[in-house]
């Protein structure tokens, strides 16, 4: 199967939703505050994500107009993930209004039965900006490997319909879970080939968000536990269909990850470049330097690339594919899938190439906590082991196009 060809180039809606969001952070979210921020108890910016979800509409950008939602495209998600990117922001844009809400599309639309209904529910909720959600599984998930959580189910009492179901086990690197009102989770039904993917709120009894070490402070992770949680079927199935969506949903994520590292990127050289502009040795700026004019101008090209493999992964998610062979991934040969690792391959190493860069050549303040060179390392290196990682998505192309994988 072949699919048309993607265009590059931003639409005049694209570049208005990004003069909005772009507006929106540089007045709500600057350095000084995401800095202040990390280092309190609450890292993500309620406030901002109010504005972002409702005032915006963000939250709701890849939800159907039925049911509240924009009915935008993943084109219009990558530029908003763009603006992140390139301002850290600390929302949870990318696990609830990009992951767990492709999870719920996909559960909504697989045909599966049982629990549509809630999908339905919860995407209005999430569209109108009242609940956040996030998908319960690990951050560093790929979709071309299973999910591995442990994770099991039980019919409930029935007291609040057919789809009342008990929850028991854990997660760990959730990313979003702390921010999230709804969790959406993966489960089995011990001793039967059936699956589900089930809703928990995260203020029943049994629910434990346990904050963990991360990387990324603009982002961070925790371990999710249930014991014995009550929570609501979304889809359920025999076998691991359930899993299916939630792998598509992963691989879904990394698609649109990509635009959020070539913002982030985008920033560190333009960062860079002003910074060497004013920075004098020797009675000169340091960028007259030739050294390093070279190493701008590549790292120029580099960013290059990875804003056409990014946009090339939107434009074709955008193409509306789901489901795919065997890996859970979207897409097919020529389709989606390739693009998606095309754009992970590429993108992952170009930010924590032009965030290197960007602290090296800042030189002694670009090595400061105050300066905010570190958090786009940070989030730079986190991004590049989400949702698998480059090497990963190399292995899993070499098999898309039929070509030896990389030893």
């Amino acid at each position: 199967m072949t699919t048309p060809p993607v265009s590059l180039l931003y639409t005049e809606v694209e570049e208005e939703l990004r003069a909005a969001v772009r507006a929106l952070l540089a007045d709500a979210c600057p350095h000084a505050a995401v800095l202040a921020r990390i280092e309190s108890a609450t890292p993500y910016d309620g406030d901002l994500w109010k504005a972002l979800a409702r005032d915006i509409g963000a939250a709701g950008l890849l939800v159907p107009e039925e049911l509240g939602g924009a009915g935008a495209s993943a084109r219009e998600a990558a530029v908003v993930l763009e603006e992140l990117g390139r301002a850290v922001a600390p929302v949870p844009f990318l696990t609830s209004a990009v992951v767990a809400t492709r999870a719920l599309l996909a559960a909504r639309t697989a045909g599966v039965a049982g629990g549509s209904g809630v999908a339905d529910e919860l995407l209005e909720r999430l569209a109108s900006g009242e609940i956040t959600a996030a998908l319960a599984v690990s951050f560093a998930a790929s979709p071309y490997r299973p999910v591995g959580a442990e994770v099991t189910y039980e019919p409930g009492t029935g007291e609040t319909g057919a789809c009342d179901v008990v929850v028991s086990g854990r997660v760990t690197g959730v990313a979003g879970a702390e921010a999230a009102d709804v969790l959406l989770v993966s489960a089995s039904l011990p001793g039967r080939e059936e699956s589900a993917l089930i809703a928990v709120e995260t203020r029943e009894q049994g629910v434990a968000i346990t904050p963990m070490t991360s990387l990324d402070l603009t982002r961070p992770v925790a371990m999710v536990s249930f014991g014995s949680a009550r929570g609501r079927i979304v889809a359920r199935s025999e076998s691991t269909r359930s899993e299916s969506i939630v792998r598509d949903a992963i691989a879904f994520g990394a698609g649109l990850l990509a635009s959020e590292q070539l913002g982030l990127a985008e920033w560190c050289l333009s960062a860079t470049v002003e910074y060497v502009k004013e920075r004098k040795q020797f009675a000169r700026p340091v960028g007259s330097f030739q050294a390093l004019k070279h190493r701008l101008a590549d790292l120029w090209l580099e960013i290059g690339g990875a804003r056409a493999a990014a946009r090339n992964a939107a434009g074709a998610l955008a193409a509306g594919y789901l489901g795919g062979p065997g890996a859970g991934c979207p897409g097919g040969p020529g389709g989606s899938a390739v693009a998606v690792a095309v754009a992970q391959a590429h993108c992952g190493d170009v930010a924590v190439h032009a965030a290197e860069e960007c602290v090296q050549l800042h030189g002694g303040i670009g090595i400061t906590w105050e300066h905010p060179a570190h958090l786009y390392l940070k989030r730079a290196k986190a991004d590049q082991i989400a949702f698998g990682t480059p090497g990963e998505h190399r292995t899993a192309l070499a098999g898309l196009v039929d070509v030896p994988a990389p030893a």
